[in-house]
């Protein structure tokens, strides 16, 4: 406008004192938006979330705890050279620092610049060090690259893999001797002699589809397997996973974009019901020769090995042998000579066991320690691998969510749990003998979500803290007196913007649905909150067994998301309806078998009838609804079946169908759909969507390998014939998590920004 008006006047002033004046004023007003649009600090925007470093968090590590618990190293930026990094030695009572590896070391012969370190291990006499760099994504994390080997008496730099190509090494691994190191290449396994250097190959059948040391996609993402192979403590001998995939349906993720034609990406993809890869545990000598396979019982394609360990005598191996329905968890004994088994024990459920991973030896070779929920709680056990009897060490009426350390000196277990408030995490310890009571660790006065790194003698931890509104702070701490002695991270700059925020102290709150259930929620609500009026109202959906919304701890950019939107007067709240992993006993997270999205979504409408109920201010015609994966899923399972309670969703890389996600997590919760078809149908959101009133809002990433965009594009048929008027927003190639490419993050909370504002407006009435 000021340059239009400049336009008019200018031809009407004739005298060049008034023209000059007019110039004066006219810079001066120019000036005035500028200073308007000065950021205000107190205020959050999506530009200050995903452009600047405003809201940065500081990390620290990685880290590793020195052998004797004595200290520990880590990384930091060279004071000597440019882009360099030094690795550095903290002794943990005095904090005396001192630089263990400078980054002038890690220069390779004939190059410049040091190696990067994206990771790094220790071999056990700490002589020599393992350097992962030049990584690799492949699916998850970043775990194909090179691997360097810094010999420290020597100062020698050894590139693992000969003249491999580059990035293509996987899960480096040292023997225990430290002689040696173990890797994978194109699916085969091989060895290298760190002295000779010589390489030996040690499985030769390596292709896409047979898997040597490592998985197939499910086994990754359901199982949590990707370093496939395990050293026998005594360094002589390798036992490994060997997958076939040859049967497995091809799924094809189609790239549009990335060059004139367009081309596909296939990956083995078991979905629900259909055959899975073939798995078996094989032994072999680190000096190559033929392998001897566990003659495990049962179908391969029907069965999983979920976890591998050597017994202390390398003679041994202990294996989880899940079956397909994953309600039975054998524990096998493996003579490594000749394959024979025997069965220790079988650990059972009416409903699904969770793999174990709180597996550790105890010192005398013939005890370990195994974690069951056979009492209605989890807790942990004590057990032989001579007869499979069983000694509970934990109890009482709260649940071990894991095992931090083991301290079989002084004869005690320390582990994560909150007996009192299912959405905070301390640490605990009880007498390894399974006497006395339970000793909180963690001081009373640190509410929220508190982590550790324990030392090997678990005389020190590195722990992180924090809540809901404060940033977390990673402190060393000597156990079990809790002390301070150095804090390592203290995030003072996040904790001074984030606490010049215009916002209102998070409220935790339970909400009674009826027949005894207390469902644990959260609201945040806008800073200048007038309880007289009514407010609408987002809420952030989860629910399944996978995950918890509803925990007091810092959620970063999720959380400035939603402080920026009550800052825009909407009040936010999450509900964690029963099913999800929320440590309350087994009965509670496991209610939902074989119903997965129908009482999960039952229990959240219930939840907000009664918030109505008792919370005024909130405005019953402006409900709306958000979530990512399974909370996609289950934002539609609202807008479909409670239309008369959620006016508006915003579903992000939804299942729409359940028959079409992974045999693993699917089958685990609802069974084989042969054995529960209507549980499929009646789980499955799409199967409803001739119910939907309100705004509907679909977004999806096109190169998604975990939730197809198949479920997008099934939904968007169905709504289709339906004359079922909705949004979409397909992001091109990129995955489950949305975030590739300039621009992508911000672009999608914008989107969802805008469309809550349209169609659920903002602030009181």
């Amino acid at each position: 406008m000021i340059n239009v008006f400049i336009k008019f006047k200018w031809g009407i002033m004739r005298n060049t004192g008034t023209r000059i004046l007019f110039v004066f004023i006219y810079l001066f007003l120019l000036s005035l938006p500028v200073y308007a649009q000065k950021e205000d600090s107190s205020l959050i925007t999506l530009q200050r979330i995903y452009h600047t470093r405003d809201f940065a968090s500081q990390r620290f590590g990685p880290a590793r705890w020195l052998d004797d618990g004595s200290g520990y190293t880590t990384l930091e930026p060279s004071k000597t050279l440019k882009d360099g990094v030094d690795i550095i030695k903290y002794n943990a009572a005095t904090g005396k620092r001192s630089v263990l590896i400078p980054a002038e070391k890690l220069i390779p012969k004939g190059r410049k610049e040091p190696l990067g370190i994206a990771n790094y291990e220790w071999s056990k006499d700490h002589n020599k060090l393992l350097i992962f760099t030049n990584t690799k994504k492949v699916w998850r994390y970043n775990t194909r690259g090179d691997y360097w080997v810094l010999n420290l008496k020597k100062g020698t730099l050894l590139k693992l893999g000969g003249d491999a190509q580059p990035s293509t090494l996987m899960f480096a691994t040292f023997s225990p001797d430290g002689s040696k190191v173990g890797y994978v290449m194109k699916h085969n396994i091989y060895v290298q002699d760190l002295s000779s250097h010589k390489i030996t190959q040690l499985t030769f059948d390596g292709s896409p589809t047979m898997i040597n040391g490592t998985s197939d996609w499910v086994y990754e993402e359901e199982l949590d397997i990707r370093n496939g192979f395990r050293w026998s403590p005594d360094s002589k001998h390798i036992a490994y996973w060997h997958l076939n995939a040859d049967s497995v349906g091809v799924f094809l993720l189609i790239n549009d974009t990335d060059s004139l034609y367009s081309f596909t990406k296939p990956i083995r993809y078991p979905k629900v019901g259909t055959t899975n890869s073939a798995c078996k545990i094989g032994v072999v000598s680190v000096d190559g020769g033929k392998t001897t396979w566990m003659k495990v019982p049962g179908n391969q394609r029907n069965n999983y090995i979920v976890r591998m360990y050597w017994v202390p005598d390398s003679k041994q191996l202990v294996l989880e042998h899940m079956n397909r329905l994953q309600n039975q968890n054998q524990v096998l004994l493996c003579n490594a000579s000749n394959g024979d088994i025997k069965t220790v024990f079988v650990d059972k459920d009416r409903a699904w066991v969770d793999v174990n991973d709180d597996f550790h030896w105890l010192k005398d070779g013939k005890h370990f320690t195994w974690v069951s929920e056979r009492d209605g709680w989890r807790h942990v056990y004590i057990s032989s691998i001579e007869d499979g009897k069983m000694k509970l060490v934990t109890h009482g009426n709260f649940d071990v969510i894991n095992v931090e350390s083991i301290d079989q000196k002084d004869g005690w277990i320390y582990f994560i749990a909150s007996p009192g408030n299912a959405t905070q995490r301390y640490l605990f310890r009880m007498r390894l003998n399974g006497r006395g009571k339970l000793h909180r660790i963690t001081p009373g006065n640190e509410p929220g979500t508190h982590s550790y790194q324990v030392s090997p003698n678990s005389k020190w931890a590195i722990h992180t803290y924090s809540s809901f509104d404060v940033p977390p702070v990673t402190d060393v701490v000597h156990l079990p007196n809790h002390k301070v002695y150095k804090t390592l991270v203290a995030n003072t700059k996040l904790k001074e913007t984030v606490n010049k925020l215009k916002r209102k102290p998070v409220e935790f709150f339970k909400v009674d649905i009826g027949n005894g259930v207390k469902l644990d929620g959260y609201c945040i609500k806008p800073y200048n909150f007038n309880p007289n009026k009514k407010y609408p109202v987002l809420f952030n959906v989860y629910g399944e067994p996978a995950a918890q919304t509803v925990l007091d701890r810092w959620m970063g950019n999720n959380y400035l998301w939603h402080e920026m939107l009550a800052q825009q007067g909407y009040i936010i709240m999450s509900v964690d309806n029963r099913g999800t992993p929320a440590p309350k006993g087994r009965a509670w997270r496991k209610i939902v078998y074989r119903q997965i999205g129908i009482l999960a979504s039952k229990d959240q409408s219930n939840a907000l009838k009664t918030l109505l109920k008792s919370h005024p201010y909130m405005d019953q015609n402006r409900i709306a609804v958000w979530g990512w994966s399974g909370g996609g899923s289950m934002t539609l399972n609202l807008l479909f079946r409670y239309s008369d309670l959620y006016q508006t969703g915003m579903a992000i890389a939804p299942v729409t169908n359940q028959r079409n996600y992974d045999t693993i997590y699917q089958e685990r919760y609802m069974g084989l759909p042969s054995g529960n078809p209507e549980g499929y149908k009646n789980g499955s959101p799409i199967n409803f969507a001739q119910n939907l009133k309100g705004n509907l809002l679909i977004v999806h990433g096109s190169g998604d390998d975990n939730v197809h965009y198949q479920n997008t594009e099934q939904l968007v048929n169905k709504l289709v014939s339906l004359d079922k008027p909705f949004r979409m927003m397909v992001y091109p190639n990129r995955t489950h998590a949305i975030y590739k490419g300039k621009n992508t993050r911000l672009h999608l909370f914008s989107l969802l920004t805008r469309y809550l504002r349209e169609h659920c407006t903002p602030g009181p009435r």
